[in-house]
């Protein structure tokens, strides 16, 4: 598999750092109620670990050794300043409903996973695959979990897009069916749990066929774990 196809595979499946390497996991389950929010999320989780990434890529031979997480961390809060900025400004009802955890990715382990594992040691064109690709899995994960609790527990899909794309999206809601009372359970964050656990499930489940499917019987996959110190391991 060549190195490009390997990053695709690693981000959105393989390695993917949601159900995968567990990263995460605070923002995943407390706001993925809805689609909106997930995705609203997750755009804002890809373009920071993208330009983190891209950033770190550029000046990895001028950061010394002994400061370079501390670096890390400063272009990751720099970054996330500028989400937030940009949310406040054109999506204010969305900012406000994602709350603390807009800030709160400076602390994503994923992130900062990536740009010691992988955007420090290769080139910028790789990085910013590298960090498009697992920002997509992430995402995919966010979206695909909003998606199952707003329908089992409201019955909808895309509730409260206009926060997203405007006021002519509010007629993007689809009402799929009709609860007398809603499914709390899947709304609250431990209905998300549950949910999250069925994906993982299914995710191993399914695992080896799509493996054999994609790469082959006989291809190895390298596997760049995400670590915050240190080599990036192989499997």
């Amino acid at each position: 598999m060549s190195p490009t196809k390997d990053i695709i595979w690693q981000g959105i499946w393989k390695n993917n750092p949601a159900i995968v390497q567990m990263l995460g996991l605070c923002p995943l389950l407390a706001v993925t109620n809805t689609v909106i929010n997930g995705l609203g999320l997750g755009i804002a989780t890809l373009f920071v670990l993208m330009g983190s990434n891209m950033t770190v890529s550029i000046v990895r031979n001028w950061i010394p050794n002994e400061i370079r997480i501390p670096v890390f961390v400063m272009i990751i809060a720099s970054l996330v300043t500028i989400v937030q900025l940009l949310m406040n400004a054109y999506t204010y009802e969305l900012y406000q409903t994602l709350g603390i955890f807009i800030p709160l990715i400076v602390t994503n382990c994923a992130i900062i996973g990536r740009a010691e594992a992988f955007a420090s040691k290769n080139n910028l064109t790789l990085s910013a695959l590298d960090g498009l690709m697992m920002g997509l899995g992430f995402l995919v994960v966010l979206v695909l979990l909003g998606a199952i609790r707003e329908l089992v527990g409201n019955g909808t899909l895309l509730s409260g897009a206009e926060l997203l794309f405007g006021d002519w999206a509010s007629d993007l809601t689809i009402q799929a069916f009709e609860f007398e009372q809603n499914f709390l359970v899947a709304i609250l964050p431990p209905g998300a749990f549950i949910i999250m656990g069925l994906i993982i499930a299914a995710k191993n489940h399914y695992n080896q066929k799509i493996e054999n499917l994609v790469i082959g019987n006989n291809e190895k996959v390298t596997i760049s774990r995400a670590r915050v110190t240190g080599e990036s391991s192989e499997a």
